[in-house]
């Protein structure tokens, strides 16, 4: 039976410190996700332009675990085979940036559609930040010039709206208010966690960061998911 997951990280993970201990062990969920010893996996860092700095931690935290691969949307691209590419990867991992561009840019080169596809076919979505929150029907954002928090439409997978960096003191003021005012109830997740989906179902919640919280959002109302501590 083919598995519909998302692994969806709030902050944290290969992205500060690829070598950290606590980062390898939420990127750990990514890869065990697949169910495979050594996956292919796809880092896309749209949301930061594709920063070759990025990418470089990412080759740095996944060697020896996976195969490892990226794919570069911008500097006059060229994937003439970009589907196949994708479908034939076990699992995508989104990197941070911003979420505005990184749905804006993949939808001018149909990236949507085909992870969209991708998921339906089996291979684990993953992602931290923008590479969190795209997945969802409303993903909220700060990527505005004005640095305003709202929301945008993102890729629809997952139900509803998430916001990423939930610490945050602006995201965990404004995004509740957000939802009061008529945005659709969805998930918030602090650095350090990440939240588990199968299917369209939040399946747990994971840490690597003692005293790290996930959310569901109703309204100004926020109830605490239970968070499973990996060691």
């Amino acid at each position: 039976m083919v598995k519909h997951q998302i692994v969806a990280l709030g902050g944290g993970g290969f992205s500060n410190d690829p070598e950290a201990p606590d980062g390898r062990i939420l990127d750990q969920l990514v890869l065990d996700a697949t169910g495979k010893a050594h996956p292919r996996i796809c880092f896309i860092g749209t949301a930061s332009g594709d920063a070759e700095s990025y990418a470089v931690k990412f080759f740095r935290a996944f060697s020896g675990r996976a195969e490892s691969h990226d794919l570069n949307l911008f500097d006059r691209p060229r994937h003439p085979g970009l589907r196949e590419f994708i479908l034939g990867m076990d699992a995508v991992y989104v990197g941070g940036g911003s979420t505005l561009n990184l749905l804006a840019v993949w939808r001018a080169h149909g990236l949507d559609e085909i992870l969209v596809e991708a998921w339906h076919a089996g291979v684990v979505l993953a992602g931290m930040s923008a590479g969190m929150v795209c997945w969802f029907e409303w993903p909220v954002t700060d990527s505005f010039h004005d640095g305003s928090l709202r929301a945008i439409p993102g890729l629809g997978l997952l139900p509803g709206s998430a916001c990423a960096h939930f610490a945050d003191p602006m995201r965990r003021r404004t995004y509740p208010a957000l939802v009061a005012s008529g945005l659709a109830p969805g998930h918030a997740a602090e650095d350090g966690v990440a939240l588990v989906f199968e299917g369209t179902s939040l399946r747990e919640a994971v840490t690597s960061a003692p005293g790290a919280h996930a959310y569901r959002v109703d309204g100004e109302a926020l109830h605490e998911v239970p968070t499973r501590l990996l060691a």
